[in-house]
């Protein structure tokens, strides 16, 4: 059964991230909110939970494009190739964002995304999630989770979620409501912004 963590994004309480964080660690899936959709995510670096979050959306690892969340552009160097400047100004005058943006891919991906060519990288505008990266110490792998229903698109409702998951994840982190509408992305690999999905963000 997944535990229900109630914590405040105004003052997140110190020892709940600490126990998401030894969750992750342990290699579980949570599911936390962000400042578009309630996300399910899980440690980057560790394949079973990247194989676990994979079949929770009913796909092959390989062919997952799972962003990766970051609390800061400090990790970019880590996953992506070299930014240009004008690109990297770009970037930091939109995060942290409602954006995932889509950069070229280095050779030193985590296992789970290894042969990708691009990858999508995402800094919330959102204290949790940007607490949880700090204290991991690195970026965790991230999907929004979708609604069943027609109409609204995304699970807005933390309760709901922690029922329909229950079984599913480790912990739900309630931080009230959540907002329906996702991230927008960017593709940056040509190094002029594309978007190829509109969301929250505006650019």
């Amino acid at each position: 059964m997944a535990k229900i963590l109630r914590i405040y994004p105004e003052n997140p309480q110190e020892n709940l991230i600490n126990e998401v964080i030894r969750t992750l660690e342990n290699g579980g899936l949570i599911i936390y909110p962000s400042d578009t959709v309630y996300a399910l995510g899980c440690n980057i670096f560790d394949i079973k939970a990247m194989e676990k979050l994979a079949q929770l959306k009913k796909i092959k690892l390989e062919k997952a494009q799972f962003s990766i969340i970051c609390n800061d552009l400090s990790h970019l160097s880590d996953f992506t190739r070299p930014i240009d400047t004008s690109v990297f100004r770009f970037l930091k005058s939109h995060l942290p964002g409602p954006f995932t943006f889509i950069l070229d891919a280095n050779k030193s991906l985590p296992l789970a995304y290894k042969g990708h060519k691009t990858i999508g990288i995402r800094v919330p505008d959102h204290p949790i999630p940007q607490l949880i990266v700090e204290k991991l110490g690195h970026p965790i792998a991230s999907t929004s989770i979708k609604d069943d229903d027609e109409i609204i698109e995304y699970s807005t409702d933390p309760e709901l979620i922690a029922e329909k998951y229950d079984h599913l994840v480790d912990i739900v982190i309630d931080s009230g409501y959540g907002d329906n509408m996702a991230s927008t992305i960017v593709d940056l690999t040509s190094g002029e912004p594309e978007i190829i999905r509109q969301g929250k963000g505006i650019i």
